[in-house]
């Protein structure tokens, strides 16, 4: 099914090509690339926004989560009934926010993968409970050996280390807004989360 990449920022440039095909090779992976999939890129004001509307934080962020499918455990996959249900969810990267907790050392386009793949195991049903359970899931080396950014990807499915990885944590899983509006797709799902000026 489709991956669908939308940059709806200015501040930072994004490769969209690299990106989808990294997360092309994640999805083969994880055996998910039968399900849709959104990805959407905005700058700390948008992603501060969603935020403090879905979190009640205030704050910028890196990456927020919105599975299609809410009530998923740790590493389940959808059972869908019917072929609009073939749909994780959609991720939205702070990717103003991710460039700036670069180090110096760090590649940023690695990291925007990395971060986009942490998404995508939240649309799973995982979630992390401490920043330091964050920093480790945030490595590339505790998923994949050898790195699935560079030249090796691991075989067979990846499954983050459970002991960084709880089912929904304190907070609880978050709720995609659009759960119950079977006619809703990507253009018309970031309307309504985004003030009407940042989308383009």
């Amino acid at each position: 099914m489709s991956l669908v990449i939308r940059n709806l920022q200015r501040v930072i440039p994004i490769r969209r090509a690299p990106l989808r095909s990294k997360i092309e090779i994640v999805r083969r992976i994880l055996g998910v690339q039968k399900f849709d999939l959104g990805i959407i890129c905005v700058d700390n004001k948008n992603i501060q926004h969603i935020n403090r509307i879905y979190r009640g934080r205030n704050v910028p962020t890196d990456v927020l989560s919105f599975p299609f499918h809410e009530h998923l455990k740790a590493g389940e996959f959808p059972l869908p009934d019917f072929p609009d249900d073939y749909n994780l969810g959609d991720i939205f990267l702070g990717v103003e926010y991710i460039f700036h907790q670069c180090k110096e050392d760090e590649d940023y386009n690695d990291v925007l993968t990395v971060t986009a793949t942490h998404g995508l195991c939240h649309l799973l049903g995982f979630t992390h409970s401490t920043e330091a359970e964050w920093q480790q899931v945030r490595s590339p080396s505790s998923c994949y050996p050898g790195g699935v950014w560079g030249k090796e990807a691991a075989p067979g499915p990846c499954q983050p280390p459970p002991s960084i990885l709880t089912t929904p944590a304190e907070t609880g899983p978050q709720t995609c807004p659009w759960k119950n509006d079977s006619d809703a797709c990507f253009q018309h799902r970031a309307p309504q989360i985004l003030p009407a000026e940042c989308v383009h």
